[in-house]
């Protein structure tokens, strides 16, 4: 038997995240919080010490930037629910990645690998025994990107947040502090 899959986006600061740990909260005690953020500056720094202050010591934190579907395979089989925060900064953390790994790629061979690491993903984590929370930013709502890689990054995020949701037993819109639930309307 499998959990549910949960999506949750909205924009920065919306309290998406905080909304989700209230899911995951509630579905279960044995958490897995899978945490694709990277140390790289003093504001990502602060970021994920906001995140962690949050959290309860009793959930394991795994800080996986690359390999989160196998992730979330390994991990569904030994807690109850697993959160993966977050979605959006995972398609940035594989964007650089394949540029690093291969070199110059094309959008296409961009937008094919990463969509389909985000399939694979959004399968193993409907699959999972545990619950699976993921969490990412709606791009979508604000302005289109005046340069080249910023388009892509929304176009990627934009289609992998519909792949995921599309998937979803569950997905919200957060606004403000406030769920909005996809699938059912207004909660």
């Amino acid at each position: 038997m499998s959990g549910k899959l949960i999506f949750v986006t909205g924009g920065i600061r919306s309290g998406k995240s905080a909304f989700a740990e209230e899911i995951t909260f509630r579905l279960g005690e044995k958490v897995t919080y899978l945490a694709t953020a990277q140390v790289l500056d003093e504001e990502m720094r602060f970021r994920i010490e906001q995140h962690r202050e949050r959290r309860p010591d009793s959930w394991i934190t795994l800080e996986e930037p690359i390999n989160v579907t196998e992730a979330i395979i390994k991990q569904g089989k030994k807690c109850e629910v697993i959160m993966l925060d977050c979605l959006t900064i995972f398609i940035s953390n594989l964007m650089i990645y394949e540029e690093q790994r291969i070199g110059k790629v094309t959008q296409k061979e961009m937008r094919n690998g990463i969509l389909g690491e985000i399939s694979n993903l959004a399968k193993a984590a409907k699959k999972a025994a545990a619950h699976v929370v993921i969490v990412s930013n709606e791009v979508g709502l604000t302005l289109v990107s005046d340069n080249y890689l910023g388009r892509m990054y929304q176009e990627l995020v934009g289609a992998a947040n519909q792949i995921v949701a599309g998937l979803a037993d569950e997905a919200y819109l957060v606004v403000a502090g406030h769920p909005i639930d996809l699938k059912k309307g207004f909660i």
